[in-house]
């Protein structure tokens, strides 16, 4: 309850601290084309735009998390608004016992005529990163391991995570094609991982002798058995390569009330790059946007397909879910299904459905800014459609139900949010997300920037 309430103090503390201390503001709405209007109050923005929120939780084995997320917008003339011409987003965040983001991401839509560049630089640490084992459903995941009054069954209350440090650099560019709305995208990216076991020695500085962490955990275990082969336990470089088209009609990036994206997309890890394991994936995105009453009520819906074409892809570069503009741990969490175990679902296939009802109940201009505050009711699912094959010869036989636990199925969540946007592009979420099945968790809350999709 602490880092919920804690948590949601940066809702109410984003709408004070974002500012626009050097914007300029046109209030004739005559920079926008005949149709966009309804994007927009009764400013537009020009020059520059700032943004902040810090970053306040707190978790009784990872420590108190401090930081802050700053987005600086660059709107020019304000002829694109409410599109921006760039935009700088900066993360850092920190806990007190040692995990922290560090990212910076620079958005250009002004170099390349019609399209866009993305740079991103990040190095991440996270000493309790999630991992339930492979192909949803079937490996089990058991709350009574986490539970310390459940004596008989009790293991470690960090007994599905694991250690990893992460170096991201990426380079993303789209231009036009002679196809209307249509854009090529290519990318470059480079991910340099480091996998360990939790480091339960430092978590448990300053812990009671009852409060304490052990040192047991399903990696450890997925290792012992080879499950997890020994050329993978410890992560490794990879290259990737990103190819694909984009289809966009949206009439706003950050807040669209009409349109379509669509785009496919080839990830490859070549051998020819230096990488140990080389693997191809192919990713299928479409997102569509309904405005059902005019500047109050939009429907939306993505779906998703990414799975495996070929090669062997590594199981710490499984997880990873690739988009045109990011790239996102997933399946489950903040980011894909709001309410299920962060990493959930692990497969060299899945296929990922969301829809979303937003209203917006709150259209203003306060402090000079444009300000909305929208609430949204959701559903997410996913499920595994192309299983990972792992060596199970060395499996403990008492453990082998525990990997091949249940058929799969869709995994489904559902809730609320809320969103409070300024200027149509700092958009500041709060969701609430339920799960429909025990063993995908409970529940989760998620403050963070921008809609799901």
């Amino acid at each position: 309850m602490l880092k919920r309430l804690l948590s949601f103090s940066i809702i109410i503390t984003a709408i004070f601290i974002s500012s626009n201390l050097f914007a300029q503001t046109d209030t004739t709405n005559n920079a926008h084309p005949a149709g966009e209007k309804d994007l927009a109050t009764s400013k537009v923005k020009k020059g520059w735009n700032f943004g902040g929120v810090p970053a306040i939780a707190y978790s009784s084995d990872l420590g108190f998390l401090y930081g802050i997320i700053l987005n600086i917008y660059h709107y020019g003339d304000g002829s694109n608004y409410p599109n921006y011409n760039h935009s700088l987003y900066v993360e850092w965040s920190r806990t007190t016992k040692g995990s922290g983001k560090n990212m910076l991401i620079y958005d250009n839509r002004t170099l390349i005529p019609n399209g866009r560049m993305t740079l991103e630089a990040s190095y991440l640490t996270e000493q309790a990163l999630n991992f339930y084992g492979f192909n949803g459903y079937q490996s089990y995941f058991g709350q009574e391991y986490l539970d310390q009054n459940d004596t008989a069954n009790y293991l470690s209350r960090l007994y599905y995570n694991h250690d990893r440090k992460l170096l991201r650099l990426r380079a993303d560019f789209q231009g036009k094609t002679p196809i209307k709305n249509l854009r090529w995208f290519g990318g470059l990216s480079y991910f340099g991982m480091k996998i360990s076991s939790v480091d339960v020695d430092k978590l448990n500085e300053g812990k009671d002798e009852a409060d304490k962490l052990q040192d047991t955990s399903i990696y450890d275990a997925y290792v012992n058995w080879g499950v997890i082969p020994q050329d993978q336990k410890d992560g490794g470089n990879t290259t990737l390569v990103k190819l694909g088209l984009v289809y966009d009609t949206r009439d706003n990036d950050a807040s669209p009330q009409k349109g379509i994206w669509s785009e496919a997309m080839i990830i490859s890890a070549p051998g020819f790059l230096g990488n140990n394991f080389s693997y191809y994936k192919l990713s299928l995105t479409h997102r569509q946007y309904f405005t059902l009453f005019p500047k109050k009520l939009v429907f939306a819906y993505r779906l998703n397909y990414q799975g495996l074409i070929g090669g062997e892809i590594p199981f710490y570069m499984m997880p990873f879910y690739f988009r045109s503009k990011d790239v996102q741990d997933g399946l489950g969490g903040a980011k894909t299904l709001r309410g299920i175990l962060r990493n959930r679902i692990v497969g060299d296939g899945a296929v990922l459905g969301n829809i979303e009802l937003r209203y917006r109940f709150v259209n203003t201009v306060l402090l000079n800014q444009n300000f909305t505050i929208t609430l949204g009711t959701f559903m997410d699912a996913a499920r595994v459609v192309q299983f990972h094959k792992f060596d199970k010869t060395g499996i403990p036989e008492e453990y082998e139900n525990q990997l091949n636990y249940q058929d799969e199925a869709f995994h489904i969540s559902y809730g609320l949010g809320l969103h409070f946007a300024l200027n149509n592009n700092f958009i500041v979420t709060a969701d609430y997300g339920m799960a429909g099945n025990p063993q995908d968790g409970k529940s989760g809350l998620y403050i963070g920037l921008n809609y799901l999709f």
